[in-house]
């Protein structure tokens, strides 16, 4: 994902609750290494599992995507 495209996107994603004192803990994963990681996925069309190593782990971007965006 570009800077630009990234700059349009950040603001259309949920606020982690930690940032905003309603408890969590920091993320250990950037939203934007989440979406760079499902849109590696949709346009290779690969399984979950087979998402390479320089990706969050499979299960961590599924459930980002899950929870649209959330992960508190």
């Amino acid at each position: 994902m570009t800077d630009a495209e990234w700059a349009q996107v950040k603001p259309l994603l949920p606020v982690p609750a930690w940032l905003e004192g309603r408890g969590g803990q920091p993320e250990g994963y950037c939203h934007r290494q989440m979406l760079d990681a499902i849109r590696y996925l949709v346009a290779g069309g690969i399984a979950w599992q087979a998402m390479p190593a320089d990706f969050p782990v499979w299960y961590r971007v599924y459930a980002f995507s899950a929870a649209g965006g959330r992960q508190d």
